[in-house]
């Protein structure tokens, strides 16, 4: 029996160990597989910061692609963002040798044209030959030349045929472009003033109209990064900014290089990120450059996108189109004003501090729409990453939004809060918010002047000096105007807007950006106008039958009459 129990005892004991044995290895080896990935990206970082190519490192390529040092397939490795060359971990450092990258700023030839920049292998799919017009990269190898300016593609065999093979029209998208000898010759000038700009653009092209990309790479569904390589592939990379790394105000002094009134700039984020290149664009006035001003576009990537559905460029981008189609509709696009509004902010008792001054685009509000920004905003600021994606944050707007119709925090509001439209008092009804809009859309893609469409009421526009003012009686009210089951209720419109918070604290918001706040004064009256880029090309967010109800939001100059009165209305 002792024999018995020592063979038991000393068996457990073998199991146990080898159980043991097969649960710590693997972890140590993860472990250190860890220790070993974390200590080579670092290493990774260090080299990309100093390399001239804008390096980017990938364990998956997501298409057939070749080492364009040794020629080899690879499944892993980097890839430069600006000039497309793609290298193995062991080339890495040899093609940041050998191999050279977009020249931001060259001298052109001496015939006064720019020679093409080829790099072998990797071109897109479904590209062609420039000389026998059939498929190139088709092989299963590195094969084939691509220009990184005017991304032409030639097959290895037809590179000697190609006709002008030593000019590069830098293609498609020459007029979007700034060519490195355009920035040379800037770079050489004595006196720099704006005729001097205009005097070497006529060396680039007619209709000249260079573009800047600036993009929140934390906006929305996190697009932005990949964003940012697809532009600086088709464009000079000095024309792509991320914001994350330079401020806009920053960013667009890149305008007081290029002829007046010729540059235009690519938003690609949120309508906060809008605002904050708006904000910055108002700084270039201050500073007396208001002929460099640019015009503003939008790629919408945040979550709402209440202003980019107005201007015509849609309620959200998520690659539904390529960056080349975006591109095209920035050259088609015609500029348009949009009022641009102050909110001054003075809290109760607080005499001897500076009123809060912030701008407005889209709306202002106070009530459970605010409500829900606020408790949004709150969240998202504690867990940034569980909010990264447009989906998610809908449907955390809407759990916020179900919560308030339960418990009603902003009951009564008309007992706390007087209303002036134009310097008249407004009686209110029994309500639990105030909106006031400078655009069409509120909320996510809601016409809310609009309501269900069934009402006349008063046109808007951008540019018209007059904001709107609506009541809502709940969470419930707002979420049966964004189906067009409700109408709002309409308390006018006005070149000013005065309101005063007698009592509590109530939760108000600006463009999105929400905050809690005691008693005071807020009074809303216009700031200045934007040049924004309009598309009209396609409908963004309602159907064909509702294309009549569309018209009222046009911002392009129309004459229309206002039913209830010429600067403001009453309910």
């Amino acid at each position: 029996l002792d024999v018995q129990d020592d063979c038991g005892s000393r068996e457990e004991w073998t199991l146990l160990f080898w159980t043991s044995l097969a649960v710590i290895v693997p972890v140590i080896i993860t472990l250190w597989c860890s220790a070993q990935r974390s200590k080579r990206k670092t290493h990774m970082k260090d080299f990309f910061r100093k390399s001239k190519h804008g390096w980017h490192y990938t364990d998956l390529f997501n298409k057939p692609t070749y080492c364009c040092v040794c020629s080899q397939h690879i499944l892993q490795g980097a890839f430069c963002d600006c000039c497309g060359v793609c290298a193995d971990e062991l080339c890495l450092r040899r093609a940041d040798r050998s191999l050279s990258c977009k020249e931001i700023m060259a001298p052109s030839s001496p015939d006064g044209g720019m020679g093409h920049r080829w790099v072998r292998g990797n071109v897109p799919l479904a590209s062609y030959c420039a000389v026998c017009k059939q498929q190139c990269g088709s092989q299963p190898k590195l094969c084939d030349f691509r220009c990184v300016w005017c991304q032409t593609t030639v097959h290895d065999d037809c590179m000697d045929s190609l006709a002008d093979a030593a000019q590069c029209d830098l293609g498609e998208f020459h007029s979007l472009i700034i060519p490195p000898h355009y920035l040379y010759r800037v770079n050489k000038l004595r006196r720099r003033h704006p005729d001097e700009y205009s005097k070497l653009a006529s060396s680039c092209c007619t209709g000249w109209t260079p573009v800047l990309v600036l993009a929140n790479t934390r906006s929305g569904n996190n697009m932005g990064e990949a964003l940012l390589g697809e532009f600086r592939t088709l464009l000079n990379p000095v024309q792509v900014f991320d914001l994350s790394e330079l401020i806009p105000s920053k960013a667009l002094q890149l305008c007081t290089l290029l002829p007046p009134g010729s540059v235009r700039v690519l938003v690609c984020g949120g309508d906060g990120t809008v605002g904050w290149v708006l904000d910055a664009i108002d700084t270039m006035k201050l500073k007396g450059q208001d002929q460099f001003i640019p015009r503003v576009t939008i790629l919408p990537l945040g979550t709402g996108n209440d202003l980019s559905n107005t201007l015509g460029w849609g309620a959200g981008y998520a690659g539904e189109i390529p960056v080349e189609q975006v591109l095209r509709n920035v050259l088609d696009a015609e500029v348009v004003k949009m009022d641009r509004w102050k909110v001054q902010i003075a809290s109760k008792g607080l005499y001897f501090r500076k009123p809060k001054v912030l701008s407005m685009n889209n709306y202002f509000s106070v009530g459970p729409d605010a409500l829900m920004a606020l408790n949004f905003h709150t969240h998202r600021e504690k867990t940034p990453s569980f909010f990264s994606s447009r989906i998610i944050n809908k449907a955390v707007y809407f759990l916020y939004g179900t919560k308030d119709c339960l418990v009603q925090e902003c009951k009564d509001l008309d007992k706390r809060i007087e209303l002036e439209l134009d310097g008249e008092r407004v009686a209110l009804p029994s309500l639990e918010g105030i909106i006031v809009c400078n655009i069409g859309y509120w909320g996510g893609g809601c016409r809310l002047w609009e309501g269900m469409g069934d009402e006349p009421c008063p046109p808007t526009r951008l540019d018209d000096g007059l904001l709107e003012v609506v009541a809502v009686f709940g969470s419930f009210h707002c979420a049966q105007i964004q189906v067009k089951l409700a109408n709002p209720v309409r308390l006018g419109q006005a070149h000013t807007v005065r309101l005063v918070l007698k009592s509590s604290k109530m939760p108000m918001q600006v463009d999105g950006e929400p905050w809690a706040q005691g008693p005071c004064t807020i009074t809303i009256t216009h700031k200045t106008q934007a040049l924004m880029l309009y598309h009209s090309a396609e409908q963004t967010d309602d159907d064909d039958d509702e294309s009549t109800a569309s018209e009222a939001e046009s911002p392009t100059p129309r004459d229309s009459p206002r039913s209830l009165g010429a600067t403001s209305t009453r309910a």
